[in-house]
């Protein structure tokens, strides 16, 4: 097989380094001009009229350094600025450099006087970087640049690779006008518009490919690099308007993230998900095995609130896709919400409220109580329940509590071993358990009728664990003083009309699902979630998922790792390592958890092996998902 010589020639500003060199000069020369930000202003406008191929690059370049009143001992304090402004992608493929030196070229419109310090620790020599010299006078001073030099000139860039004569195919990667048309010219082969930095919609629109970053460009070109797989192609989908922080975070970590203010059907949600790696939804959207069987690519469901009953957790499991929640990121926000509702029950506040509105005056303590020294009772004692207990408390109430589970009392809280007997004993019952099915009206007729005489009830759980019938009726004959509910049987997918059967009554208050809806639950939330997401996709681990195995992972250092999901039938992890051992493999490290249906092994191994390992493995029997990652 004949391989053609490939030459790889890179822009320097704003694609080897994240920013415009002279742009930096001009912050380190103005830095005690009393019009700095005016002139810095200046030279940015013209730098990318230039550019952009609004001005020559002539014009551009005379224009800048007449404002810029540098000198040649500036040059020094610029290059080690540079130096820490080299591009995120381009530092850590660094090896790539070394080992393909001979084929890699710079071509700049900037200055040889500091691009070759910054490019000589790449291994790229200086007879292989070609860009303009400054002219100084007798003082040293920037006074212009080499006009016989053909970088200094309108499309200098093509009469370069003209006079260069490369042998073999001439791929241009950068960012600007100057780039792309020396394909246009047809001096080059291929163009890759380099958007790690900056996005110019013309450059992107003329090239072959887009090139968020080196890693991508190193993938189209099947090169080597410092990771396996470029993050930009991993698409992750957040629905039902998830806190903006968390598309700050996914795609400020590389990944390309689309966001859709609304919940999805499942017809909608299959057709979606196609060639998506992660999805982000809350408790709206439903994810049916039919829709996990379609979403061949989906590797996460991170669900961004407390409850995974949306979520088909056994068929993620079983098609190898690992689901995380953020059970205690909004916690706070519901206790708050609950101890807000328990105050305004007891002292009436919403019929109060509605009698102003209605133009009444009703000032009355009848019916108002203070919650100091009433009995209440937490059905649930998990997070939010031991929370909102230690609150409660200190507010003066006696908090007691039943949970189907042993679980410890927190201060003076006293643990009731019946359901029966919290609700005969308590002013208050706050409902907060979890989204198991046979919960269904767990609070029903029976249970209502056991409350105390004008007791309140308030939920903030699940909208089945009531029977709405049942509360309806023991609210309109006096049994319960009053209620609040926040969650329902039936909740609609957006926002819009809504019908309960408790609407009308005054001594309910009625919220839509806003329990854990605060600012800084969600922002606590599209913190956690993706840190979760990456912290699996990244590196493998799978700390805090719903439904799989635990694995707290040691950091990837200098090796690959293998990351194999399986069914845990006996024998699989036998074949796996009989695998390992027939291509010789140098392990590092390897790691295992299971549960009952699947098994999770990840192995690390030495940089250098033979590839068809991979082939060999994922054909291993009983493999449900396999990756490499580096």
């Amino acid at each position: 097989m004949i391989h053609t010589k490939r030459n790889f020639v890179f822009d320097f500003d704003s694609t080897l380094t994240r920013v415009e060199a002279l742009d930096v000069l001009a912050e380190i020369t103005l830095v005690n001009n009393p019009k700095k930000d005016e002139i810095i202003n200046e030279i940015i406008e013209i730098t990318n009229l230039g550019i952009d191929g609004k001005i020559s690059f002539t014009e551009s370049l005379e224009r800048r350094i007449k404002l810029l009143n540098a000198k040649k001992s500036d040059l020094t304090l610029l290059i080690e600025e540079l130096k820490e402004k080299v591009s995120p992608s381009i530092e850590r493929n660094k090896e790539f450099f070394e080992n393909f030196s001979e084929d890699i070229y710079v071509i700049s419109c900037g200055f040889k006087e500091f691009i070759d310090d910054i490019v000589k620790d790449y291994n790229i020599p200086s007879e292989r970087v070609y860009a303009n010299t400054f002219v100084f006078d007798e003082n040293d001073v920037i006074v212009g640049f080499d006009a016989e030099n053909v970088l200094s000139a309108h499309n200098g860039k093509i009469q370069c690779l003209k006079d260069l004569n490369l042998d073999g195919e001439i791929q241009v990667i950068g960012d600007g006008y100057s780039d792309y048309v020396t394909k246009e010219a047809g001096v080059a082969d291929k163009f890759f518009a380099y958007t790690e930095n900056v996005e110019r919609e013309k450059t992107i629109e003329n090239a072959d490919h887009i090139a968020p970053n080196l890693d991508e460009f190193l993938f189209v070109n099947k090169l080597p690099r410092n990771i396996s797989y470029p993050k930009n192609r991993i698409k992750i989908l957040l629905l039902e308007n998830v806190h903006p922080d968390a598309f700050q975070k996914l795609s400020g970590d590389g990944f390309t993230v689309e966001t859709v203010s609304t919940s999805l059907s499942e017809d909608d949600l299959i057709e979606k998900l196609k060639g998506v790696h992660v999805l982000g939804i809350r408790s709206k959207t439903q994810v049916t095995k039919k829709v996990l069987e379609s979403a061949n690519k989906l590797m996460v469901v991170g669900a961004f609130c407390i409850g995974t009953k949306q979520i088909d957790l056994e068929a993620c499991k079983e098609n190898g896709i690992v689901v995380f929640n953020a059970p205690y990121s909004n916690t706070r926000s519901v206790v708050e919400l609950a101890i807000g509702e328990i105050i305004m029950l007891m002292r009436s506040v919403f019929q109060r409220s509605t009698e102003l509105h209605n133009g009444q005056w009703n000032k009355t303590a009848q019916g108002s109580k203070e919650v100091r020294g009433k009995k209440l009772g937490i059905v649930g004692y998990g997070n939010i329940g031991k929370q909102l207990s230690i609150l409660a408390e200190s507010l003066g109430m006696d908090v007691y509590y039943y949970d189907v589970e042993d679980r410890l009392a927190l201060g003076n809280a006293t643990k009731i071993d019946k359901l029966e007997d919290l609700l005969r004993i308590s002013d208050v019952i706050t409902l907060h358990i979890d989204d198991n099915p046979a919960n269904k009206n767990f609070i029903g007729k029976e249970e209502l009728n056991q409350m105390k005489d004008g007791a309140h009830l308030v939920n903030l759980s699940r909208g089945f664990v009531i029977d709405i019938k049942a509360l309806k009726e023991a609210l309109q004959s006096g049994k319960l003083a009053g209620a609040a509910v926040d969650v329902y049987p039936q909740e609609p997918r957006a926002n819009g009309d809504y019908h309960t059967e408790l609407r009308g009554l005054s001594n309910v208050i009625l919220t839509p699902h806003v329990g854990g809806s605060t600012e800084e639950a969600q922002k606590d939330i599209a913190d956690f979630v993706p840190s979760k997401i990456m912290g699996y996709i990244n590196s493998g681990n799978t700390v805090d998922a719903v439904n799989f195995p635990n694995i707290r992972l040691p950091r990837q250092i200098n090796a690959h790792r293998f990351l194999h999901i399986h069914k845990n039938v006996p024998g699989v992890m036998a074949k796996i390592n009989q695998v390992l051992a027939e291509f010789e493999l140098n392990i590092t490290g390897q790691y295992l958890s299971t549960d009952a249906k699947v098994g999770y092994v990840i192995t690390d191994i030495n940089k250098e092996y033979n590839k068809k390992v991979i082939k060999a493995l994922k054909e291993v029997e009983g493999t449900i998902k396999f990756r490499v990652l580096y």
